[in-house]
């Protein structure tokens, strides 16, 4: 991390900066502080310089992002759309929400035509895979208005396991939101990468799936976020996302692509 006098290598104070972290100034007492790793390992030192294209930083255990070609952005899928660039059917495709980004984006992981909710868009290709892959973990959390009175043991048999044609699946989370009348609203929080695991449990349970919405992707909330709307993520939880790819080693293949 000694200054050097390749042309790639910027001063850290000033690429933290640079990144939002906060002002040179404060970004200066990061680093004194003994806050601010650079490829894992601390640099207290003011006058160190970085390549901003390979070296990761992080600050306070946070990864920062500091490669600016790299996009990040929240969809809120409606229903009757398919998460695809581009449907050979001819169905209401992703296309209508990436086309007013420059960069070109591709979704992460899939949600089916019928369900709605939170669906990550980016051109960033090794955190899309750490994101799919269900090796990684990731979980995510669902909401589903299902026919019928949903019972608390129901609850419990979904987190103790089922046994479904392609295997035993068990929710990590699961609790019961509302009943009334004849449908019932189940939250639930899963890691598995299974093909509309969701609508295939609670039919298991006797409780069919009548609207399907996944309000949360690993630190990603949907929040307030109307249906049909993107946006960037924040810095926060750009980090939260790139802390998390960093912290996963990537298996080989390609990330499966699930559909709930």
């Amino acid at each position: 991390m000694n200054d050097q006098s390749d042309e790639n290598r910027v001063r850290l104070q000033k690429v933290l900066a640079n990144a939002g972290v906060a002002s040179r100034r404060v970004c200066e007492q990061y680093i004194v502080e003994g806050r601010v790793r650079v490829n894992g390992v601390v640099v207290t030192e003011l006058g160190s310089r970085i390549d901003p294209e390979h070296d990761r930083v992080d600050v306070d255990g946070t990864a920062i992002q500091l490669d600016t070609s790299k996009r990040y952005v929240i969809l809120n899928k409606p229903t009757g759309v398919v998460s695809s660039m581009k449907d050979d059917q001819g169905r209401p495709d992703l296309r209508r929400f990436t086309k007013d980004w420059p960069e070109r984006l591709y979704n992460v992981g899939r949600l089916d035509a019928e369900t709605s909710g939170l669906l990550v868009l980016t051109n960033d290709g090794e955190l899309a895979h750490v994101l799919a892959h269900p090796s990684f973990g990731v979980t995510k959390v669902y909401i589903a208005k299902v026919s019928g009175r949903v019972l608390a043991q129901t609850i419990a048999q979904l987190t103790k396991g089922l046994d479904l044609e392609d295997g035993p699946i068990a929710a990590d989370k699961a609790r019961l939101l509302d009943a009334n009348g004849d449908t019932s609203l189940v939250e639930l929080t899963l890691h598995s990468g299974r093909n509309r695991i969701v609508r295939r449990m609670m039919a298991a349970v006797g409780h069919p799936v009548q609207e399907l919405v996944r309000r949360q992707f690993g630190p990603l909330h949907l929040g307030t976020l109307p249906a049909g709307r993107t946006r960037e993520l924040t810095t926060v939880e750009r980090g939260a996302l790139l802390t998390l790819a960093r912290q996963a080693e990537t298996p080989p293949g390609d990330p499966t692509q699930e559909q709930l």
